[in-house]
């Protein structure tokens, strides 16, 4: 046996940016172990970042280029692969113009500088990513209420964190490892858990509020309503760097009351009070939110106040509170994207740009107007694409209405490390490098302060990191790239004075922390204020002013539905294993969560003859799905909590199972569900009925 190399680089099973140690041996990846010189994670690792060579080294892991045939999957080079999709695309562009190629992008490998680059230089303005539900949505309300996206400062030791629908500990963090939650927590901090099921966090919480799914914006105002009535908000903050204050306080008064929030919510009024008080008098204070407020109609009103109760309690850009890190001086996301090369003539053509706004911003278009198109034809037909990193077939919400689009498509191609669902329905399958297989200047589209030095381990096959494939296919098409991946990499690092091959001798950089920066020069709004009284919703006709909006499909806005849909279905439940559809292949992940999970109260699950762990049918309007029984008293009887992203890849034909578990087989995707401004979608509060499947067979396991 050869020698073992200890090579160090930075996870990308989910957007933790953990620091590894990978041990290879004769040019394979024995052991993977934290690092625990790294920043953010400590030495710490989950169960995904060390499975990641059962993920590298898979049996099904399709390692070469390949094209479909009316026999199947066909061997092909990577110069056969890219001249084909490239004379596809450019065949597009003379017969119907750039903006009928769709290009889109999940949220695993880390790409985002590289995928965009390749979208403006192609001259299509519809980016589909995974940013209406997953993050940018945040950051998008956030750049329009105070200019940055403000994140939890647990480096400054708050004395209060309120988890507001997050679970740091077991999901894909976008701002810190729970490792750091866990620290702060551990030094004494008072605990607020804003969350619709018992878990870990609500055993250790100085308070838990379990409120109804999806109306966090109205418990948000509750907030505010005690905040307001008790004046227990920071007067100096409040007038001299809040825009409209008055109106904004006129609405809370008048429409929040703490009897109006208790009914909307199903919170007690007396603990939404004294939730509202501990967070306002502990100082400081910080709120920790996550995903599921960006899947519903409330979307930017939620971020909108979110961040209106961190400034009006004194707690933004404070230490302790939610601040506004300091990059390192490396060229950013958008210098490298290239913006400025998509014409505005071409902007103006973005699939649903007129009316979601703030997403046309963000420079990325909801799905459903995507799906629209290549179905309908309007307003203007989508003829070809490329999918990378994104399995939407099981992520995306009404996944039946996907599967008729991808159907119809002319012509697309796939970048992934396995035939997914997705991929099966592909043209052209192009074998993607595991994070294993990448030179990247990692995590400098995050707001934590660091970028991170992911250095290729190995090479495994002839598979390419998506940065190459984005840079190799961008010169066919005649777009200006760099000779290679690692000469821009260089030029991103070019203002830190460090080239890549000495970045990643140094693993880390960090910028320099300043808190209070609106002191010199306001906040990034047009009135240099937070902006709760947002001047830029309302120059595009919009109420400038947050509100809670009811669900569309829920028992009070659809009594007429809620007789044979009885439950209020929150879709989304998330487990330490998987990373949304990916991993249902590897044998440890699966080991651990072998089944997919729907959680339904014991009363609830006695009344339709249901016992733990039987399948149980999950029904909708939009069709029905079969889940596992996990009795769980913690969560309130008219709810049912159900898993997502699953598909079987143990089934072997082209489907992969991609029907019989996937829970957006049952959500809405209708555009009255959407966030009016985001076009987030409502992947999370709809209404099911439930039963116990007559046949309790096993899904099979291969």
């Amino acid at each position: 046996m050869g020698m073992i190399e200890k090579v160090k680089t930075v996870c990308r099973s989910c957007h933790g940016g953990c620091g590894v140690i990978a041990h290879v041996q004769e040019g394979k990846v024995v052991k993977i172990e934290g690092d625990p010189d790294s920043p953010i994670s400590h030495g710490t690792l989950c169960s995904k970042g060390l499975a990641i060579t059962q993920i590298a080294y898979h049996p099904d892991r399709i390692l070469h280029p390949m094209k479909k045939s009316a026999t199947g999957w066909e061997r092909i080079t990577w110069d056969e692969a890219l001249d084909i999709i490239s004379s596809k695309f450019q065949k597009v562009i003379d017969e119907y113009g750039p903006e009928s190629l769709l290009i889109g992008q999940g949220t695993g490998r880390d790409y985002e500088s590289h995928f965009s680059r390749f979208g403006n230089l192609l001259g299509t303005p519809n980016v589909l990513t995974a940013g209406h539900m997953c993050y940018l949505s945040r950051i998008g309300a956030s750049l329009i209420t105070c200019g940055r996206f403000p994140v939890c400062d647990y480096a400054g030791e708050p004395k209060c964190i309120v988890l507001w629908a997050v679970n740091p500990l077991w999901s894909n963090p976008d701002e810190y490892k729970g490792v750091s939650f866990w620290g702060a927590y551990k030094k004494g901090a008072k605990l607020i858990v804003i969350d619709p099921r018992k878990n870990f966090y609500t055993k250790k919480a100085d308070l838990w509020l379990q409120l109804r799914p999806g109306t966090d914006t109205a418990l948000a105002m509750g907030f505010f309503n005690v905040i307001m009535d008790e004046e227990l908000y920071d007067k100096d903050f409040v007038a001299n760097y809040i825009h409209g204050w008055g109106p904004f306080r006129e609405r809370v008064l008048n429409e929040y009351s703490l009897d109006r929030v208790e009914e909307i919510t199903w919170v007690g009024k007396e603990l939404i009070r004294e939730a509202a008080r501990l967070y306002a008098k502990t100082k400081p204070a910080g709120i920790h939110w996550g995903v599921p407020t960006e899947q519903t109609i409330n979307c930017t009103d939620f971020t909108r106040t979110a961040v209106g109760l961190m400034a009006a309690t004194g707690n933004l850009d404070a230490p302790g509170g939610n601040v506004f890190h300091v990059p390192p001086p490396v060229r950013t996301v958008s210098q490298f994207s290239r913006h400025e090369a998509l014409t505005s003539e071409m902007k103006k053509k973005r699939l649903g740009g007129e009316q979601y706004k703030l997403g046309a911003r963000m420079t990325f278009i909801t799905p459903k107007v995507a799906w629209d198109a290549i179905v309908q034809g309007k307003p203007y037909p989508l003829k070809a694409g490329i999918f990378v990193g994104t399995n939407p077939l099981i992520t995306e919400a009404n996944a039946r209405d996907i599967y008729a689009a991808l159907k119809k498509l002319d012509f697309f191609a796939v970048a992934d490390f396995f035939l997914t669902p997705t991929a099966e329905l592909a043209d052209i399958f192009l074998p993607a490098g595991t994070w294993l297989e990448q030179n990247h200047v990692a995590e400098n589209w995050k707001f934590h302060g660091y970028v991170l030095a992911r250095q290729k381990v190995v090479e495994i096959g002839e598979c390419w990191q998506d940065h190459k494939i984005f840079l190799e296919l961008g010169k066919r098409m005649g777009q200006e790239w760099w000779p290679t991946v690692e000469d821009a990499l260089d030029w991103l690092l070019e203002p830190t004075g460090f080239t890549w091959e000495q970045f990643k001798e140094k693993g880390y950089l960090q910028g320099n922390m300043e808190y209070h920066k609106y002191r010199k020069n306001g906040f990034s709004t047009p009135t240099r204020k937070v902006e709760l009284y947002s001047t830029t919703l309302e120059g595009w006709g919009r109420d400038p002013l947050p509100k809670y909006v009811e669900i569309p499909e829920s028992p009070v806005s659809r009594p007429d539905l809620a007789g044979k849909y009885p439950y209020i279905l929150n879709a989304g439940l998330r487990t330490p294993t998987f990373f949304h559809s990916a991993n249902r292949q590897v044998p440890w992940l699966r080991e651990i969560r072998p089944d997919p999970i729907v959680e339904i109260h014991p009363e609830t699950a006695k009344k339709h003859g249901i016992h733990e762990m039987d399948w149980v049918w999950i029904e909708s309007p939009r069709g029905r799905v079969k889940e596992k029984a996990k009795l769980n008293d913690g969560i309130d009887p008219r709810v049912v909590v159900a898993e997502h992203g699953w598909w079987y890849p143990e089934i072997k034909d082209e489907g992969h199972g991609w029907d019989i578990s996937n829970i957006n087989i049952l959500t809405d995707d209708s555009y009255e569900s959407m966030d009016p401004v985001m076009g987030a979608t409502n992947l999370r509060v709809l209404l099911c009925s439930i039963s116990r499947c007559e046949d309790q067979q096993e899904v099979s396991r291969g």
